[in-house]
């Protein structure tokens, strides 16, 4: 048993083949550096046991072709099935990613989903979801993004969603936070088995929605509408509780309790005079012959 665990351990093991031009040393020698094992627990997650093929990652400068042909907001990007990964070390990392690190193990993730999910296409929400939920744990940021869209943003349906991704900035913010809380919402219910038992049957030829649909019981359709469910606090209370009407009513609440305040600690004040006054009185009467 410890023999098959270790040599697990070895399988897990994701190497990467790092190229730089000659402006970037630093940033190659610093991602060179990550422990052997940075990746082992994305692997082990998406049920990647088998050996790997190494994964050629490409530290692009601003002056370079790739660097020209995407937005200036994104900071990275994998093409799966090449087992590529193109990482912009100028650019400074937005949402969902802080650090090149992040974006790194985002781009890696992407790679290990393609190779878990075999030739059959994997729907760019689940994908980039899937991605965030397994490069890190959740931040209060993603709770912050999520609770902005569904105020401001109201609904938006899988297919929809995919589409997002293909927009421009405030676009993509929206859609990595809608696709990374569906899938978190998955796997709370689900567990991380339904996302193997996905990824496992995809390889096998089986399209996405029955796959998903055999590791889950239900559509990605009825998964959606129970994901809208439960998030229904938000978009059906918070925009009353926001809007103007509320909003006055909730100023006007302020005001007359400000009022009410001041006019006790008033009350009080008048009080403690009028016993002082009452004090004063006394000691002249005793002082008088």
């Amino acid at each position: 048993m410890l023999v098959q665990s270790f040599l697990l351990s070895l399988y897990l093991f994701i190497s990467l083949q790092i190229e730089a031009p000659p402006e970037l040393p630093a940033v190659r020698m610093r991602l060179e550096s990550l422990p052997r094992n940075t990746f082992s627990d994305i692997a082990q997650f998406l049920g990647v046991s088998e050996p790997q093929p190494v994964i050629q990652v490409v530290l692009a400068p601003e002056s370079s072709e790739p660097a020209r042909s995407v937005p200036t907001w994104i900071s990275g990007f994998a093409v799966g099935e090449s087992s590529l990964v193109v990482l912009f070390p100028a650019r400074s990392p937005g949402y969902p990613d802080q650090t090149l690190e992040d974006v790194l193990r985002h781009e890696v993730a992407h790679v290990l989903i393609s190779r878990a999910a075999g030739p059959s296409q994997v729907p760019r929400w689940f994908d980039e979801g899937l991605a965030m939920e397994v490069e890190r744990q959740r931040r209060w940021q993603d709770q912050t993004q999520l609770f902005y869209q569904l105020v401001t943003g109201g609904e938006t349906d899988l297919r929809r969603l995919d589409g997002l991704f293909r927009g421009g900035q405030n676009d993509q913010t929206r859609a990595y936070a809608l696709s990374g809380a569906f899938v978190h919402d998955l796997l709370s219910h689900d567990g991380p088995a339904a996302v193997k038992q996905i990824l496992m049957m995809m390889h096998s030829g089986l399209e996405f929605d029955r796959a998903f649909a055999a590791a889950t019981g239900s559509r990605p359709s009825e998964a959606e509408a129970e994901f809208w469910r439960r998030q229904r606090i938000w978009t059906s209370w918070v925009p009353v509780i926001s809007s103007n009407t509320t909003m006055y009513l909730g100023v006007t609440l302020l005001a007359l309790l400000a009022i009410y305040i001041r006019r006790r600690r008033n009350r009080a004040m008048e009080q403690e005079w009028e016993k002082e006054e009452e004090g004063d009185g006394n000691e002249d009467e005793f002082k008088d012959p």
